[in-house]
């Protein structure tokens, strides 16, 4: 690997959670950034937004879902679940992390979070009071196997069970991620995703959970984001393990790759007739310029940032240009073995796509801001960017089935004194990227559903309690649920199908 791309590497890596300093929107400024959706030259260089301006906040557009939309929200377990040391499960590599002095804002952990596992049937209550179709949660691996191998805790697996019937008493569809980001420390301590039998542990586990949990979950993803954990977890250091190794981190993106493909197989196995894919959070990388060298600066960009998943699973190979960008001596070159790609590309039946913001590229491989960002400095704010990603795939990739299973802002919620908490600019922010998203399926691309980031205020990784992403306002010390004035709004949205 050139010293030339190491340094690409890092900077790539500095584009996620907590990256680069900015200046946060005020809720004024939010509102205006969200409503701003203008022209943009997607990464084969045509324009595939238009400069349609929309209105207040909660202005009816008028746009009407197919009928069998599903409309949900979504959450993780290390981010609300709390009992961290309750009946059986082992620790993780946020527990480590979050506990290690200096690598969470304020000191915060997980250990409580929102108490999500103590007072799940509350949650649920709320779920349904929203109109939710649909809940995409995570599993806690280490709830399930304390050091991640061996028979399964049965306590764990209860917790989730009635979690699952809860939600299926309520007419809610379970959509049940398998891993998102909780390493079990004890895996961690043999070397985390760069063991590649961390990936077999990883099949072994979500068999377990597909024999307990069997038919009652109706769809599995399988790896959440696996470019969060290869860029943050392994390049810039501030996500679990924290490690800044860009020797180390593409392999992880292999063995994460693998573990996906190997869940796949594990269901397969199965009577189930559950479906199964990926949760990928995908960029649409566009040129900063018309500078000589952009538009091949850009598609390299690009293949970091999209193609290295999409392409493993959706064709069979890792994308040429990243593989000779990486040289033949990277680790995950030459961990590449024989049927890897086979196992990584079998057949799935839909795609989790998460979208949040795009990405602008200089001829040197550099990024450029072009749009005012939220309270998290990595997100730029343009709703267009929805529509070129989920276009792009369906043109790309064919038309596999596409849900969304996050989409959205921080923004600085106050509890007022009369009890209620106003966020505007979430409103605007829902608005506008479903807007998009209506756009895109009435051009063809096959989207079933949608997820809000996120049904409630959460642990948010390195950002602790900071940033607050939920529909609900959780006023921590007290555990108390406030729907805030985005939750009304999106039940009203559920209830007529209707923008």
């Amino acid at each position: 690997m050139s010293v030339l791309t190491r340094r690409h590497l890092l900077h790539r890596a500095a584009l996620s959670a907590s990256a680069v300093p900015a200046a946060r929107l005020s809720t004024s400024a939010a509102v205006t950034a969200a409503t701003a959706g203008t022209a943009a030259t997607g990464c084969d260089g045509e324009s595939e937004a238009d400069d349609e301006r929309l209105p207040a906040p909660e202005s009816q557009l008028g746009l009407r879902f197919p009928d069998n939309f599903g409309w949900g929200a979504a959450t993780s377990a290390y981010q609300i679940e709390g009992a961290a040391k309750d009946d059986g499960r082992g620790e993780s590599v946020w527990d480590t992390f979050s506990h290690t002095p200096g690598r969470v804002r304020g000191g915060d952990t997980g250990d409580i979070a929102a108490d999500h596992y103590h007072r799940y049937v509350e949650d649920l209550d709320l779920m349904k009071d929203l109109g939710l179709g649909s809940y995409r949660f995570s599993i806690s691996w280490p709830r399930i196997q304390a050091d991640g191998t061996g028979a399964p805790n049965q306590r764990g697996l209860d917790f989730y069970r009635r979690l699952v019937d809860g939600l299926n008493e309520r007419g809610i569809a379970p959509m049940a991620t398998l891993f998102h980001w909780d390493l079990p420390q004890s895996l961690q301590d043999i070397g985390g995703w760069e063991s590649r039998d961390v990936a077999y542990r990883f099949a072994d586990y979500a068999e377990a959970v597909f024999e307990a949990l069997g038919d009652r979950v109706p769809v599995w993803l399988t790896i959440n984001e696996p470019k969060t954990v290869v860029q943050n977890g392994y390049l810039q250091g501030h996500h679990a393990p924290g490690l800044q190794d860009p020797g180390a981190a593409y392999l992880v993106a292999h063995h994460l790759q693998l573990a996906h493909g190997l869940a796949v197989r594990a269901l397969r196995a199965t009577d189930s007739t559950s479906r199964i894919g990926p949760a990928l959070n995908l960029h649409p990388c566009y040129p900063a310029d018309d500078a000589p060298g952009v538009t091949e600066a850009t598609r390299l960009y690009d293949g970091y940032e999209n193609r290295l998943y999409l392409d493993s699973i959706f064709k069979g190979a890792y994308p040429a240009d990243v593989l000779d960008d990486l040289g033949p001596d990277d680790r995950m070159v030459r961990g590449i073995r024989d049927g890897d790609l086979k196992i990584i590309s079998s057949p799935v039946d839909l795609l989790a796509v998460q979208y949040y913001t795009p990405l602008y590229i200089s001829a040197a491989g550099e990024t450029v801001r072009k749009w005012p960002t939220s309270e998290a400095s990595w997100q730029q704010i343009f709703p267009d960017g929805m529509y070129d990603i989920l276009t792009r795939v369906t043109r790309d990739y064919g038309t596999v089935p596409l849900t969304i299973t996050e989409n959205g802002l921080p923004t600085p919620d106050v509890l007022d004194a009369d009890g209620t908490v106003a966020d505007p600019a979430r409103i605007a922010f829902l608005r506008d990227h479903l807007a998009a998203l209506h756009r895109s399926i009435a051009d063809g691309v096959p989207v079933e559903s949608y997820h809000v980031w996120s049904l409630m205020d959460n642990f948010e990784w390195n950002e602790g309690y900071e940033q607050r992403w939920g529909l609900i306002y959780i006023d921590f010390p007290t555990q108390r649920r406030i729907p805030k004035r985005s939750a009304d709004w999106y039940r009203r949205v559920i209830a007529a199908n209707t923008l």
